[in-house]
């Protein structure tokens, strides 16, 4: 065997014993090793994409849903380049990702050799590990060396604030198994029964939680994140402090408040009294109001839940707290002594936001349904409302979850996701494929995606598939308003170069871009026809056009109709 194949298959072996079940592959030569070890092993999915970013966003995708990491596999040059922005998502959003890029042995490094750069280090600070492998070489202790290494990568992804991890591979020819340079000096089997070199350390002990004070005016905000909301929920329940859900936390569920980016909003009660407690949880991002109101807490205590912190530590050694305002971080909250849970609290604070709620949420459906004609907040709420539970939806980074969370209301059974970690434009729609392949996969319904025109066009590639590919039953839902409609409810919107510089209207039609990856279009303008046009099978295309200027009109009619019902009711 040759040295760069016994490297591969090693390392894929050993990877596969950590775990491995999903990986990417974008061709190239250099990486021919690891993705024929790869393709011949019987365990592991195998995705193929032409485009690097979209190999990359596949594998995020991918690895989001399911919770374990993927490995993505690339050549040498800008194909390495190609996977940073999923690497950054990866980063930030603390989605397990496994970088393996191959590269030119050293020895062709800094000579203009072809498709030779600097990838050493590549992504700087946004991998949880980096390893330059080193060439492979015929010699005792390399098989140790590999396979312990693959252990370490792994458990450095799905650590205590998981990532992505990067490998750089350097291959010398030959690249292909066919080639045997002789036998290897030691057996190069892993070890018996299947297990991995290095074996995990059992579950972490959990965390003493942190016993919250007891006041009235408390809030909850769960923010972006993939963590168990069920703690959440119980503490609004029992304490009845208002729980204000994003739509990626996947907390907002009965009782959560629908309408709070609305409620936040409104003068009436942005003026009331302060909370006195903010918990929060996640990433609580979304919106200004939001960062706005933990601003005037009085008291905020982080929970770094999940993927934000490391529970074996006791005090998480990540957080979120964009605004700058924690007083408190924390691994986990208890509800405040001598709360009965056969008898939820109600006080003035929480009345208070109950009868907004109401009042509120009465006024966005009434505007909503004034007209038959799909508007962008319509669709989002009506979306979300239609998918059956045990689906996945999918949401774009700019106006589609902001329609969500401003529209949609409180449900169980759907799994909303979306790369909320540095909200990029970049490989939304392979990350929408991805996921969808990893739910269904994993035995979930069916798979929606509600994204923009320009994020659609920014991925086409992503929607080339080919023929010998997995495919997920994805319908990805378009709005078409012929621009960044995002910017328009912006500062930016009133000046004169709005138009060319931000508006940046294409004149493409989603039909055109369906044609061109061969899947099937619907074009969908009335509300009534949401259910039809969301039938089907496999991955296609549903466009809902609009009007930028109308939805912004739109949206400052609704937070209108909300303040007059919060002045009435309050």
């Amino acid at each position: 065997m040759n040295p760069s194949t016994a490297l591969a298959r090693i390392l894929v072996d050993e990877l596969v014993r950590c775990g491995l079940a999903e990986a990417v592959v974008a061709p190239g030569s250099r990486s021919t090793p690891l993705a024929l070890a790869l393709v011949a092993h019987p365990d592991v999915r195998v995705h193929v994409r032409i485009d690097e970013r979209s190999a990359s966003f596949l594998a995020l995708g991918l690895a989001r849903v399911s919770r374990r990491p993927v490995a993505v596999v690339c050549t040498s040059g800008t194909a390495a380049a190609n996977f940073h922005p999923a690497v950054l998502e990866a980063d930030e959003s603390g989605v397990p990702l496994l970088v393996l890029t191959a590269d030119r042995p050293p020895e062709l490094r800094g000579t203009g050799a072809n498709q030779t750069v600097d990838q050493i280090g590549l992504y700087g600070g946004a991998v949880r590990m980096f390893t330059e492998v080193g060439t492979p070489d015929p010699v005792p202790g390399m098989v140790a060396y590999w396979r312990s290494l693959a252990c370490r990568a792994w458990a450095s992804a799905m650590g205590g604030r998981p990532g992505p991890v990067h490998l750089n591979l350097a291959f010398r020819d030959p690249l292909t198994p066919d080639v045997d340079t002789g036998p290897w000096p030691e057996s190069l089997e892993g070890r018996g029964g299947g297990g991995p070199w290095t074996a995990r350390p059992g579950p972490f002990t959990a965390p003493a939680p942190f016993s919250l004070p007891d006041v009235e005016r408390g809030v909850i905000v769960c923010g972006d994140g993939d963590y168990d909301p069920a703690p959440f929920l119980t503490l609004a329940e029992l304490t009845g402090w208002p729980l204000l859900a994003e739509p990626t936390s996947n907390a907002r569920r009965a009782g959560a408040i629908s309408t709070y980016r609305h409620l936040l909003a409104s003068p009436r009660l942005a003026s009331g009294p302060a909370p006195e407690l903010v918990v929060s949880v996640g990433r609580p991002n979304l919106s200004r109001q939001i960062l706005a109101f933990l601003r005037r807490a009085e008291r905020h205590v982080v929970v770094s839940a999940g993927a934000l912190g490391d529970p074996a530590a006791g005090v998480p050694n990540a957080f979120s707290d964009p605004a700058r305002t924690a007083t408190d971080v924390v691994a986990a909250v208890s509800p405040p002594a001598g709360l009965d849970s056969a008898f939820p609290r109600s006080t003035d604070w929480s009345r208070t936001w109950r009868r907004a709620e109401w009042a509120a949420r009465a006024a966005v459906d009434a505007v909503l349904d004034e007209e038959e004609a799909l508007s962008e907040p319509r669709l989002a709420r009506d979306l979300v409302a239609h998918v059956a539970a045990g689906s996945l939806l999918f949401a774009g980074s700019s106006m589609p979850i902001r329609d969500l969370d401003a529209t949609m209301h409180a449900r169980c059974g759907v799994r909303l996701v979306g790369n909320r970690g540095v909200s990029g434009i970049d490989g939304t729609v392979s990350t929408a494929i991805g996921a969808a392949l990893a739910h269904q996969r994993d035995g979930g319904g069916a798979a929606y995606a509600l994204l923009g025109d320009l994020a659609v066009l920014h991925d086409q590639n992503g929607l080339v598939i080919g023929a010998q590919e997995p495919r997920p039953d994805l319908a990805v839902v378009v709005v078409n308003n012929d621009g960044g409609g995002i910017f328009s409810g912006l500062e930016q919107a009133g000046h004169p170069a709005f138009e060319r510089v931000f508006g940046t209207p294409h004149g493409i039609s989603m039909e055109r871009v369906a044609a061109m990856a061969d899947l099937s279009y619907t074009r969908l303008e009335w509300a009534t026809d949401l259910p039809k046009a969301l039938l089907g099978e496999g991955l296609r295309l549903i466009e809902v056009c609009t009007r930028r200027s109308d939805g912004t009109a739109l949206r400052r009619r609704i937070q209108g109709a909300v303040d007059a019902a919060v002045d009435e009711v309050l």
